[in-house]
Formats: structure tokens, sequence, C-alpha cells
């Protein structure tokens, strides 16, 4: 049975045109940063995206007499895969081209900030040029709320296209009727966090180009920073706050933060995925409080960044190494939950988590209930097909296997077991946080795998999964 045929070819063909032209577009923006601070870099980022707005153009006349009205969640899912890996290699090349490094240590920067994975290979970030440190910030913030979030709110119709493409995205809640207005939604909540944290920033004492780029990676639970030492460098209790402040609303759903001012805050207060984040931030600083000597503020400010996926530090990868071993377990059991769904976050999330337990609860019931009882799943009073269940356990257990396989192949290159496998949750999981310097001396197979892990956990696999098998369908002809 073949399951992609050229209609499918020309369908994903002509609305990744569209997404290609927006890559494009974005990779345009550091350019003001450049001619601001004279950097001369311009030309870097003029190459790719040139090379990816003619092919998206050319994709789009080509096949402008098509219909592409049917397009099916298969065709959203290729698109979306394909879309974030072409971001990607541009972004990649941009890095390229500037700043002279391998190219695949280029993609894999880009990939980690598209992703918010907030992994950097760059050994002195602030050896950087401004434009590109924005630009790295600039990924990070678009990546957040979604590249193709991001663009079909400005280049493609309303309609069932956009609709899926939307859904492609690893996204489900509609906080207005229509996908579009939902997106433009999202945005303003978006831009209006983002302002937030820029204007607190600057009130703290951080300088604008800093809190510009800091809030970009913050608000999209990104990590990176302008500085070698992250947030660290500021030493600054009031920024930690805010940096704090930012991570709980970037891992906090886009529908509840819809709904605070309908609701006077209510919805805040009764989502169940808000409540679990904030017991479990609650929790695991008491844990680690009475189990080790670390500062308190350093143990609280990397409690919030595992749990929402930042990846931003106060310790350096060094000291965090030198923590206890519980401790470092405590925090990769935050990486593998995550926030909230329709959050900025990455990881498993929080209400597959609790669906997965709500599943397990439901069987015991059911085995001790008398014959024929049936038992309902219920989440905030509302009720669960059982398939929701196991969708999040069949998840689950490819989030492992996807870890699993990259730990295994740390091990194999000689790095330390412990320290690879709390890298490779951090790369599955989008979250940038590191117990050692493997990032820094990785080898390049291990940077492809890496890739994949972060492309993988930013879609939540299945698109990825999807994509790799239309081509295997395409070439096995």
């Amino acid at each position: 049975m073949r399951y992609i045929h050229k209609q499918d070819l020309l369908i994903i063909a002509r609305n990744t045109g569209y997404l290609m032209i927006g890559i494009g577009l974005m990779c345009l923006v550091p350019i003001i940063i450049d001619l601001i601070f004279v950097e001369y870099t311009a030309l870097g980022f003029i190459i790719p995206a040139s090379i990816s707005m003619i092919t998206g153009l050319i994709f789009i006349r080509t096949l402008e007499n098509y219909n592409i009205s049917k397009m099916r969640p298969k065709h959203g899912m290729i698109i979306s895969a394909l879309s974030w890996l072409w971001a990607c290699i541009i972004c990649g090349l941009v890095l390229y081209f500037v700043t002279d490094i391998h190219i695949i240590d280029a993609v894999f920067e880009s990939m980690s900030a598209l992703t918010g994975s907030g992994i950097t290979i760059y050994g002195d970030v602030e050896s950087l040029p401004h434009s590109i440190l924005f630009f790295r910030a600039f990924q990070q913030w678009i990546g957040g709320l979604g590249i193709i979030m991001m663009i079909i709110s400005f280049l493609i119709k309303p309609g069932t296209a956009s609709y899926t493409l939307y859904q492609s995205e690893a996204r489900e809640d509609q906080l207005k009727p229509s996908t579009n207005s939902t997106i433009r939604e999202s945005f303003k909540i978006y831009l209006i966090y983002t302002s937030f944290g820029i204007i607190a920033y600057i009130l703290a004492g951080m300088p604008i180009f800093d809190s510009v780029c800091n809030t970009f990676c913050i608000i999209s639970t990104g990590g990176m920073s302008v500085k070698n030492s992250n947030i660290g460098f500021y030493n600054n209790e009031i920024i930690y706050f805010i940096t704090i402040i930012l991570m709980i609303l970037g891992a906090t759903s886009f529908l509840v933060h819809f709904k605070i001012i309908k609701t006077r805050g209510r919805s805040l207060i009764h989502d169940l995925q808000f409540q679990v984040m904030l017991t479990l931030i609650a929790v695991s600083s008491l844990l680690i409080y009475y189990t080790s000597n670390i500062i308190p503020m350093d143990m609280l400010f990397t409690v919030v960044s595992a749990i929402t996926t930042t990846g931003a530090s106060i310790p350096n990868s060094i000291t965090m190494g030198g923590w206890p071993s519980f401790t470092i377990l405590i925090i990769m059991t935050l990486m593998l939950i995550g926030g909230s769904t329709g959050s900025t976050v990455g990881a498993i999330k929080l209400l597959r988590i609790i669906t997965f337990a709500k599943g397990i609860y439901k069987n015991l019931r059911e085995i001790l209930s008398p014959e024929g009882r049936v038992i309902k799943m219920k989440i905030s009073n509302k009720k669960l097909p059982e398939k929701v269940a196991t969708q999040s356990g069949n998840y689950i257990t490819l989030y492992f296997i996807c870890i699993l396989i990259t730990w295994s192949l740390l091990c194999l290159y000689g790095h330390d077991p412990f320290d690879s496998l709390f890298f490779t949750m951090s790369m599955q999981g989008n979250v940038g946080l590191e117990i050692g310097q493997i990032s820094q001396t990785m080898e390049l197979p291990l940077k492809v795998i890496g890739i994949f892990n972060m492309w993988t956990g930013r879609l939540e696999i299945y698109p990825v999964l999807i994509a790799f098998r239309a081509i295997f369908e395409i070439f096995k002809r």
C-alpha cells in the first residue's frame, strides 16, 4: 500500500513554499542590529535568506494553479517536520557564514535555538557579534511560539490548511473559534509578556540589548544568553526573580493566559497543570534544601529552570556537576516532566503525565471493582476518552526510546554515563541544562544525533517519524 502519492507531494511542496519565504524573512531581521552596531555581517544573513525565499517562490509559482485545499493531518505533520529542519539549515548557514564554524556545529546551534533547547557549542558567546547574539535570541523567541504559528498568521489564508498546520506543531488548544484568530491571540499574549520582561529587566538595571535578548530567550523557555555565565553573570537577585516569573509564565498554557482577565485570575489558580507545576517546584525545592548545602536562590532558580525546560542558570555546569547525586536526580525528573501543554515548553509535559497516571489508577480500580463496572477518567471534571491514556503511554515510551538510543551512543563514544544521561535528557526535552562539558567536546556524529533529539523533542516525535516514513515511501519505488 502506498501512503504518499504525487498529489501529496504537491500539497506539501506548495505549503512548504510559504514557510520557506517566512523563514527567509526571519533571517533578515537581525540586519537591523548589524546596522546599529556597524558590524558588517549583513551579507551572511542575506545569502541564506535569499536561498530560502527564492526556493519558496519557485514552489509557490510552479504550483499556483494546483488545488491545495484538501490538506490532511499527514500533510501538516510532514510540512511541519520539513519546515523546522529547513529553518535550522538556513539559520545554520547564517552562523556558518558569519562566525565561520563547522556546518554541523552551525546547524546544531541553530536547531538548539529554534527548538528552545538552549545548548550552545560556542565556548565564548561574549565574543560573538551583536547581530548573532540577537539572532540566536530571536530564533528562540520565534521557535517558542512556533515557526509555523508565526508564519501562518501572516502568510497563509484562514481555512483548513492553517488549522492542519497549527495542529502539526503539537498544539490543540483553541482560544478562538478560528485557527488564525487563535494564533493572533496567542501572539498578542506573547508580545505582552515579552514587553513586560524587557521593561522589568531594564528597570532592574540590565542593559537594553541584554534585556531584549534575555527576554526573548526566557519567555520562550529557550535559555541561551548573551553572557558566558548566563543569568548568573548579573549577580542580581531582582533579575533572578524576574527570570523565575518569566520562566513560569512561558511554561503556562496560552489558554490559561487568555482566560486570566475574563475569570479575574481564577483560570490560573484552578488550572490543574499550573497547580501541579507549582507543587513540584515547592516539593523539589524543599527536598533539595534539606538534603544539600546549595545556595537557596541557586537551588530554586535551577528547579524552575528544569521543570519549565528553560535551561537558564545561575551556577555554571561544572558547579552543578558537583552537586549531590540525589539533587541531580530530582532535576532530571523535572526535566523529564516539563511544564504545561499548550505553552512554550518541551519534555513530556504535565498533561501527559497526569493522564498516564489517571490511566494506571483507572486500571487498578477496574481490577478491584465488581465485574462489569465502568470506571471513567476525569481531569478537572471533564471526561476523557480511554484512548487518551493509551496515547500518552505510547508517546512516553517513544520518548524514552529516543533517550535510550542517544544515551547508549554517548556512552559508546566514552562519555561519562551519568553526565551523558543528563545531557541526553536535556537535548530530548529541549532543556539546555548541563552538568559537564559534553556540548564542548561532543563528536560530530553525536551532534547529528543531538540535532535529531532536539528536532523530535520540539515536534513531539510523530511528525518527524511520519516525514521519515514518507521519504522511505518515495525512495523505495
